[in-house]
């Protein structure tokens, strides 16, 4: 029989440096204590479901090569492709659903009127009293109540729209086109800042910015384009990234190098009313907002038509649901409740008692290296997430650690001249537990009194857990 001899003291280390894997805690009541200790943000794959697990296993194991290969072509077309504005038109004559009589487009996925927040109902409403379907918002509100007014989700037509937008016929469209492709996308002018039904609004003022948008606006805007001649956006877009836009809540910088290049065409315009329109277009610091987003509506578009990739090319909200769905013409939309928008920055008097849910397709732009992706370089961004540039590079670093590859031309100054990160790739989500976070504004969620704040949106979990089984389900999976 062995004896173990308990005489001989237990001599413990003098210097102590800890890794410590998993709760917090630990590490800090170990740098409480001045010791020096690494904090592993390490998290149980796919939530420790096993058959999240399982799925997982197969998708970075048999099915590797093949996902590889796709994510290779989709991460290229994200990358590379050169979608350019060439033109501006009215909306019912270039997308076929608008033409088939009262249907506006709305953000989002799939809603009844029923189910939409308040911010998105008054914007149906305003368009229904812009299209002149309606003598007021309460009018307009029967006709949408009642079915006379058809809803269909914009991004289901190659068109994509900020915050709580919903748009009519007679709506001028951006168009994009991306020649390699074949793809032609819109997306509205933007409406500006203040009183407008973007924001969730359905006043008299909101309701006269979109007729000013479709009678003087737009037609100012379209000679200047077809005098410009064709202006490649994602170009703007890198340069702006330079200059401090993340190219979603701040493109002042991208909406001034746009203005310059229609400059010459605006000023030999002779529309009646260009001086309005160009009071307009000064005070309208989100105008490249919506063009950057048909751009890289195109580009997902065209990424979208490679089977088998495992990156995410749609994220779309309306206020009520999220939806994301992959490359492959066959993918489809998986949607969660719309999260609250976090890490907020209120105006005065304000506070999350009175936000919205998220809300817009402007979350595109988190696929292309914009937005969030972009995070590092905006001193804007920074303001947002706590006033410093630290706080905004862990948004980019966030993004960084889920996707495939970074942007060739997207180059951050102050994040080491890095491209911006590109290619979600629902498999490092789900076994991350990261999901994108989009950079987006607030409305107010029942007064109607617009935009209250601006701050970040974290995507729920969900969506990217299904897309996942559903793309192992599509590549045979195992019993």
């Amino acid at each position: 029989m062995t004896t173990t001899d308990t005489t001989i003291p237990v001599r413990l280390p003098r210097e102590v440096n800890v890794v410590n894997i998993g709760l917090p805690l630990f590490a800090e009541a170990i740098a409480e204590q001045k010791r020096p200790v690494i904090q592993v943000d390490w998290r149980i794959p796919g939530g420790g479901d096993t058959t999240v697990v399982a799925a997982l296993r197969r998708l970075y194991g048999p099915h590797t090569a093949k996902i590889d290969a796709a994510n290779k072509e989709v991460f290229r077309r994200l990358d590379r492709g050169a979608p350019q504005l060439v033109a501006v038109r009215t909306a019912a004559d270039v997308i076929p659903i608008l033409a088939e009589g009262r249907v506006l487009l709305h953000c989002g996925p799939r809603i009844a009127i029923e189910d939409t927040v308040d911010p998105l109902r008054r914007s149906m409403r305003a368009a229904v009293c812009a299209e002149g379907w309606a003598r007021s918002p309460e009018e307009a509100d029967e006709l949408l109540r009642d079915g006379s007014v058809r809803l269909e989700p914009a991004n289901a037509h190659g068109v994509v729209v900020p915050m709580a937008t919903a748009m009519g016929p007679r709506t001028p469209v951006w168009a994009v086109e991306l020649a390699d492709a074949g793809i032609t996308t819109y997306a509205p002018i933007g409406q500006g800042p203040g009183d407008v039904a973007w924001f969730g609004r359905d006043t008299p003022g909101a309701i006269a910015r979109l007729v000013l948008l479709r009678e003087a606006v737009g037609p100012v805007l379209a000679a200047a384009v077809a005098e410009a001649g064709p202006v490649d956006v994602m170009s703007l877009a890198a340069q702006a990234v330079a200059m401090g836009d993340d190219v979603h809540v701040r493109t002042q910088a991208a909406t001034n190098l746009l203005l310059r290049n229609l400059l010459p065409a605006l000023v030999a315009g002779d529309h009646p009313r260009r001086t309005e329109v160009a009071t307009f277009l000064s005070g309208n610091h989100l105008l490249f907002l919506t063009l950057a987003m048909a751009s890289a509506r195109a580009l997902t578009g065209w990424a979208a038509e490679v089977e088998d990739s495992s990156i995410v090319t749609g994220m779309a909200r309306n206020g009520t649901g999220f939806a994301a769905w992959l490359a492959g013409p066959s993918a489809d939309w998986h949607v969660a409740p719309a999260p609250m928008v976090e890490r907020a920055l209120y105006q005065p008097g304000r506070s999350e008692a009175d936000a919205a849910p998220d809300i817009g397709d402007s979350s595109v732009l988190e696929l292309v290296g914009l937005g969030g992706a972009a995070a590092a370089g905006s001193p804007a961004v920074a303001q947002i997430v706590g006033g410093t540039m630290a706080a905004a590079a862990e948004l980019t670093g966030q993004l960084d650690q889920v996707c495939v590859g970074n942007s060739s031309r997207f180059m951050i100054p102050v994040w080491g001249m890095k491209g911006s990160p590109v290619g979600v790739d629902v498999r490092k989500v789900v076994e991350l537990g990261i999901t994108p976070q989009v950079t987006t504004g607030i409305l107010h969620n029942a007064d109607g009194s617009g935009q209250v704040g601006a701050g970040v949106a974290t995507a729920p979990v969900q969506p990217f857990v299904e897309a996942l089984m559903a793309l192992d389900a599509r590549l045979g999976g195992e019993a």
